[in-house]
């Protein structure tokens, strides 16, 4: 079976027989054919006559017949009923009878001698609209905030009523979101108001077949609002329960509704469950209550779920779906075939369902099966195969498809005939065109075998096919662009095995109409004539008609306005005037227009000369025609006051870039003509600018067209390369010329192609207007001479230069050879190797790369990090360099080869190892224990050891004052001390110390530290407390998250020290750091800091908090690594500033003093000496100043500034074991000079307060005469400690 309908399939490609759309002339004999009949559901209004309508054609014309209910309806024997003549139509005179009588199914028989056709059933009915029954309505009493239902239920009509809702006055009711109508007329109240009470809610039904309209009862409702109902989720009103189901048929409305309840009004929303709801043709009504899906599809199944919400609650309500389908045609209905004897045929009933529906053949009414037999017919499910048709075959076929949903019934027949061609176009037809538009020529006909078109024209020297015709399948032909060399005598000749006839048709190609001189705007004094002129240029065997609009429409019925055959003249002007004026020129075959605005002012006096852009030129004429050249002439338009400077000359080539305007050349203002070099095969017209000091004119119109004829081309593609896109294939490609360089029609390119080897020989190739051409099955990598050569059918271009390629690449096959790495240094090395011969490498070669890592460190505390790094070393290398190397340890290497496919294999894998080199800095440097004259310095060993650590240096030096660096001392400590304890160093005294680690290399960087010793034994003094934890490294093989460890800072001379602990195997370390209350927006300042383990940020402003931390970053794609951010504070002092008393100023002030003192006593003891005794001990006696009381330890003093060994103290001073001076025992001290017990220390033990004077607190009752004298040794003391 389905052997057989493929076979029917093909004869049908075969023959091409397929049913198509036949008329067959009324002359010739034909089955009847039903052109028209009534509807399947064929409602009736019961007040007219009823009218079954059925016509038909065929030859002979065909006889009718009909059936009533399934039986012979005999029209004669009903008095009421008659058949129009040379008709089946039924009138059904209902004056004397009733319509319901008559309401019943009626099909039509249409038949002559070649077969029958049937219609439709035609089912009758008439429309009804019943009055709505008598009911007494109780009013309705409702609490405000209830639901309320009011039913209508209007009596059932055909067809169903439309429902509205009116009061009294036939106003329709305000409908809401809280108040709507349902889908069967009801109104519902989500919830009532007060203002919802009336006596007049009345449901009217208008019946559309009639157009009546039926009104129910008044409907009174009365709100109580003395006791109103509580708020409340939603519930749904219409439907009932949590879902239901709903079934649609295709091409119909689905319309699904959710009325809610509730207080307050919920909303409702809609979902597809299943899918998306089609935005195109779906609709909300009723206030989202009602869903309206139009022209519903299968696609429309499914689960849909509408939601009613307010602020109490939610509620749901699901609906499926279901879509059934009537029948419908897939590919049309069956239609007409008309066969010659001894031809095959098919005729196709292809029709759809759901469910499937199905489909049955009948022949002349009669069902197929009890149709007398014919081995010409085969029928095969939807499909009726004829082969071999013989005269008396033509019937009627009637197929027929149905499911529970519907039914489809369609008439075709097959018309058996032997008919000789005939051409039903009408003889000596005259077709007119405009130039340069589409031309089509009929030529219908009609013939048995279908007849085959043929087109001449005139001398009939050859068929019509091909540019610039196009032949139609129902014969017509086509002329895109006519031309006027189009214009002639065309011959149209249908043949068919059984003769032709021809058809002599009349093409006149006619010159468009075009406005050459416009009209132009106008501004024009009020009380004076406007003028607007239009030219115009048409072809001469066409009648024109000129009209003049004003804004559009007609022009005003005024004498004033006078239309010339190219002007319009408006006298006396007026404000009313003003406007648009278009002028339009129409032919029976096309039009032109052209509008210009006039402007109406008041008189005014005359505007000086202004100057203006030139008006375009005019008159363009080509003279002096020859193959590739043409001269062209014009003439200039009104320069208006600025002399045309140059003239520009645009061509537009409508045969390859139609609508397009080019550059082609400019000449001198003064000039008129241009001869213009063209390119063959091309259809120009031109046109020119002109460009005076203000702008270029408008252009001008186009010039007539000038066709170059073609020629050969005149040049070959550019831009010819090889390549290959695979390994056994070459890509030839090109840069294709332009349509202007072809030079005429047909072009194409020959490639060429050899293996560049000597003696090889050419293959050609001849390939379409493309820009490449691909060679197959070629060697890989093979070198290629290739050509390539433009040709048109008028010849070949010149010789084509040689171009070279290659075919295509593939990936190497071998790796280098002899691969031996060399190790420089403990950070570089060098790798050697062999190149890979030519002809392994299949390929353009792009150079080597050499793919290494590090294995580990040969340090056995180290952690194992692999991260392979390529170097690429472009062209044909033999060695490189690996700089970057870390020192102490094994790497592993391996070399390829790459080439324009990929890298090759690798080499096998080496080895190599760096020797040691210089120690990283030392992770971190600590101070402790400080004391007067001993500290001890603990540290960590460095993170980046590059070796083994043979031992430390550490050195260290005295800072003085003013920062400059005293002696250098330096101790060796052994590899395996992690802490030294320094003595003998000079109390309050500044030490920087630099330490760093060594190896067999040599010693690597140094991290620094300082520190001041302290003042006293009671109090412990540096000017850089450092507050940080011992290091604490992470076992090998547990690696932190971030690669830092302890991140501290300490304030220094120059700046913040930032140590940190690092074990990352990032390269790129940062320190980063930006104000601590800065914007978001502000970006952290960085520093660089590979490889070091401390850096000193410079450059912080004092008295602010700045935010500090620590990153690393590896590769492009690897994520950053960021410490804990560190806040440091810089003090507003600098922290270098000890004590004023340090200033060079201060001390030679002081030692002024101190000199001054001493001449003064050395005057008191020689004028004692003289005989009068100085009474400074008896005064010191007598008055005791409380001030000069011993100070306790933890008062601040100097006294671990003063120098026992260089001076000695007077009789009546007390010196302590300690080698200080004690306040109690001074004769003096630095209140004496401005501080008294004001005096006070920073926080870094710099002294505050400057020396102003002395203390107020000296100045007793007694005056001057009680001071003492100040004793010189206290004095030295004193200045002593500030030295």
């Amino acid at each position: 079976m389905e052997r057989r309908r493929m076979d029917a399939a093909l004869l049908v490609l075969l023959l091409g027989h397929l049913a198509a759309a036949l008329e067959v002339p009324l002359d010739l004999p034909q089955p009847p054919t039903i052109t028209h009949q009534s509807p399947k559901d064929y409602i009736i209004d019961p007040r007219e006559n009823i009218i079954i309508h059925c016509e038909a054609k065929g030859k002979p014309h065909p006889s009718f017949s009909w059936t009533r209910n399934g039986t012979h309806f005999d029209i004669d024997d009903d008095p009421n009923v008659s058949m129009r003549p040379h008709s089946g139509t039924l009138v059904v005179d209902i004056s004397r009878a009733k319509a319901e009588q008559y309401e019943c199914v009626y099909q039509c028989t249409a038949r002559n001698k070649h077969g029958t056709a049937v219609s439709n059933n035609i089912v009758v009915q008439q429309s009804r609209s019943p009055l709505w029954s008598k009911e007494k309505i109780k009013p309705i009493v409702v609490q405000e905030g209830v639901s309320l239902v009011l039913p209508c239920r209007p009596p059932a009509g055909l067809p169903p009523p439309i429902i509205f809702w009116m009061d009294n006055y036939f106003q329709r009711l305000p409908q809401s979101n809280r108040v709507s109508q349902s889908l069967n007329g009801d109104l519902y109240f989500s919830n009532v108001l007060r203002e919802d009470s009336r006596s007049d809610y009345i449901c009217y039904a208008r019946f559309p077949y009639t157009q009546t309209i039926q009104q129910k009862q008044p409907i009174s409702v009365r709100v109580l609002s003395h006791d109103p109902a509580d708020e409340r989720k939603p519930t749904f009103l219409v439907p009932s329960g949590p879902s239901s189901s709903k079934t649609v048929l295709r091409g119909q409305v689905l319309e699904m509704e959710c009325i809610a309840e509730g207080l307050p009004t919920p909303d409702v929303s809609w979902t597809k469950l299943s899918g998306e709801l089609p935005a195109k043709r779906t609709y909300f009504l009723h206030y989202q209550r009602t869903l309206r899906i139009v022209n519903v599809s299968e696609s429309d199944a499914g689960d849909y779920r509408c939601t009613a919400r307010n602020k109490l609650g939610t509620v749901h309500h699901n609906i499926h779906v279901m879509v059934k389908a009537a029948p419908y045609w897939i590919s049309g209905a069956p239609r007409n075939l008309v066969l010659a004897p001894g031809e095959n045929g098919v005729l196709t009933c292809r029709a759809s369902g759901t469910p499937k529906p199905s489909i049955t053949w009948a022949m002349n009414g009669i069902p197929i099966e009890n149709s007398p037999k014919d081995l010409s017919r085969t029928v095969e499910d939807d499909t009726i195969i004829f082969t071999d048709v013989q005269t008396g075959s033509s019937a009627v076929y009637q197929c027929n498809v149905s499911n529970p949903y519907g039914y489809l019934l369609s008439n075709a027949f097959v018309n058996v005939l032997s008919e000789p061609p005939r051409v039903l176009t009408p003889a000596n037809k005259v077709y007119q065109v405009i130039k340069n538009h589409r031309a089509l020529i009929d030529c219908a006909s009609f013939g048995s075998p279908i007849p085959k078109i043929t087109w001449f024209k005139d001398s009939r020297s050859s068929t019509l096919d091909g540019d610039p015709y196009i032949l139609h399948d129902n014969g017509t032909l086509e002329i895109h662009t006519a031309q006027a060399h189009n214009s002639g005598k065309y011959t149209c000749v249908a043949r068919n095995s059984l003769g032709k006839e021809e058809n002599h048709i009349q093409l006149e190609v006619k010159e468009p109409t075009r406005i050459l001189k416009q009209p132009e705007y106008k501004e024009v004094q009020r009380g004076r004539s406007a003028v607007f002129q239009c030219k115009v240029k048409h072809d001469p065997s066409l009648i024109p008609t000129m009209t003049w609009l004003k804004d559009d429409g007609e022009l005003p019925d005024d004498e004033r306005l006078i239309v010339d055959s190219d002007s319009l003249t408006i006298s006396e002007v007026t404000e009313n005037d003003a406007g648009v004026y278009t002028c339009i020129m129409n032919t029976t075959l096309d039009h032109d227009s052209a509008s210009a605005e006039l402007t109406v002012v008041e008189a005014t006096p005359t505007p000086a000369v202004v100057s203006e852009r030139p008006d375009p030129p005019t008159d363009l004429e080509l003279t002096d025609q020859k193959k590739r050249s043409v001269q062209l002439t014009w003439t200039p338009g009104d320069e208006h006051n600025s002399p045309i400077q140059k003239f520009l000359i645009q061509y537009e080539d409508s045969l390859h870039h139609r609508g397009h305007w080019h550059n082609l050349t400019e000449v001198a203002g003064t000039k008129t003509t241009a001869h213009l070099k063209l390119s063959p095969y091309a259809h120009y017209t031109f046109r020119v600018l002109a460009l005076n000091g203000v702008d270029f004119s408008r252009p001008s119109l186009s010039s007539r067209m000038f066709k170059t004829e073609p020629a050969a081309p005149d040049e070959n593609p550019s831009g010819v390369q090889g390549f290959g896109t695979e390994h056994d294939n070459l890509v030839i490609s090109w840069k294709p010329l332009s349509g202007l360089q072809s030079n005429g029609p047909g072009l194409h390119y020959r490639v060429m192609w050899r293996k560049k080897a000597v003696n090889s020989e050419w293959i050609t190739a001849t390939v379409a207007n493309t820009s490449k051409f691909v060679v197959t099955g070629t060697p890989t990598f093979v070198p290629y001479e290739l050509k390539v050569r433009a040709v048109n059918d008028h010849g070949a271009a010149p010789e084509p230069a040689i171009a070279h390629g290659f075919s295509g690449e593939d990936l190497p096959v071998a790796a280098p050879d002899n691969v031996q790495p060399m190790v420089l240094n403990s950070t570089l090395a060098e790798v050697h190797w062999d190149p890979v011969p030519s002809k392994l490498i299949r390929g353009h070669l792009k150079g080597y790369k050499v793919y290494y890592w590090r294995e580990r460190s040969l340090h056995k505390h180290n952690p194992h990090h692999v991260e392979k790094q390529i170097l690429t070393f472009s062209g044909n290398h033999s060695h490189g360099k690996l700089p970057g190397l870390h020192p102490f340890s094994l790497y592993s290497f391996n070399v390829r080869i790459y080439n324009g496919k990929g890298e090759g294999p690798p080499s096998p894998t080496q080895e190599f190892e760096t020797p040691e080199g210089v120690p990283g800095a030392p992770t971190s440097l600590l101070v402790t224990n400080t004391d007067l004259d001993s500290l001890t310095l603990e540290w960590s060993p460095p993170h980046v050891r590059n070796g083994r650590i043979t031992g430390y240096t550490l050195k260290y030096q005295p800072v003085n004052n003013s920062n400059e660096l005293g002696p250098v001392e330096e101790v060796a400590l052994p590899a395996n001390e992690t802490s030294v304890t320094l003595s003998n160093l000079r109390h309050s005294t500044r030490y920087k110390f630099y330490l760093n680690a060594k190896t067999v290399r040599g010693a690597g960087p140094a991290i620094s530290q300082e520190t001041v010793t302290i003042m006293d034994e009671g109090s412990i003094q540096t000017s850089h407390p450092i507050a940080r934890s011992p290091p604490r490294h992470p076992p090998n093989n547990a690696l932190p998250a971030s690669p830092f460890g302890s991140v501290n800072s300490s304030m220094g001379e120059d700046g913040a020290l930032i140590s940190w602990e690092y074990w990352g195997p990032e390269k790129n370390v940062y320190v980063e750091y930006k104000l601590e209350n800065s914007e978001g927006e502000e970006e952290w300042q960085k520093e660089l800091v590979n490889g070091s383990q401390n850096v000193v940020l410079k450059g912080l402003k004092g008295g602010l908090s700045y935010k500090v931390r620590l990153v690393a970053k590896g590769h492009h794609d690897q994520p950053l690594h960021l410490s804990r951010e560190l806040l440091v504070r810089v003090p507003a002092v600098a922290s270098r500033q000890v004590d004023i008393a340090t200033q060079g100023w201060f001390i030679g002030l002081m030692c002024a003093i101190a000199l001054l003192i001493l001449i003064l006593l050395i005057i008191c003891f020689i004028q004692r000496n003289k005989g009068g005794k100085y009474p400074v001990k008896e005064k010191e006696d007598a008055h005791t100043d409380p001030e000069f009381q011993p100070m306790k330890d933890d008062d601040c003093t100097f006294g671990e500034y003063s120098d026992n060994e260089d001076h000695k103290p007077l009789k009546g001073s007390r010196t302590p074991s300690n080698g200080t001076v004690k306040r109690d025992d001074s004769d003096d001290s630095l209140v004496d000079y401005g501080e008294g017990g004001d005096g006070q220390f920073n926080e870094d033990g710099s002294f505050i307060g400057q020396y102003s004077g002395k203390s107020v607190s000296r100045e007793t009752a007694e005056g001057h005469e009680s001071s003492e004298a100040p004793s010189p040794i206290n004095a030295m003391n004193s200045l002593n400690s500030f030295v």
